[in-house]
Order: structure tokens, then sequence, then C-alpha cells
């Protein structure tokens, strides 16, 4: 599915299609955590307060740890 990029407001984004919305089971007003994906791609999830304090925990474990991670990854 194509969507484009529009000018929202003083914002950029982007709307999804009624049909998408309601497939998705998704609704107006719900919030969704954005995770960027290797590539340059994104994974939209419902918001999960629980799943958002993992991710930063992650990320402070990363930074940490980012010169081991690195030597690990080789």
């Amino acid at each position: 599915m194509k969507i484009e990029i529009k000018k929202i407001g003083n914002s950029e984004g982007f709307i999804l299609p009624k049909e998408l919305i309601q497939r998705l089971g998704l609704k107006r007003g719900q919030e969704l955590h954005i995770t960027e994906l290797a590539g340059g791609g994104f994974q939209a999830l419902p918001y999960d307060p629980d799943f958002e304090k993992t991710m930063e925990v992650v990320d402070e474990i990363i930074d940490e740890y980012r010169d081991t991670l690195a030597a690990l990854a080789k």
C-alpha cells in the first residue's frame, strides 16, 4: 500500500486509509509505539507502557556496552 507524507498543520504526517485502520483494529486517539528498523524502515505497534520501559532499559544497556556488543558482532 502506498501512502504519501503530507503537511498536516505545522507538522508532516500520513493518513491511514479507513479500511486499513479497520483491518488492524486501530481506533482514533490510540497511541502507537514506533520502532526504527535496520534498512530505514519502521514498525508501528500499539503503545504498551511496559514495552516502553523495556525499550528504555535496552537503550541504556546498548549505550553502556556499545564497544562490547560491537566486538561480539564481528
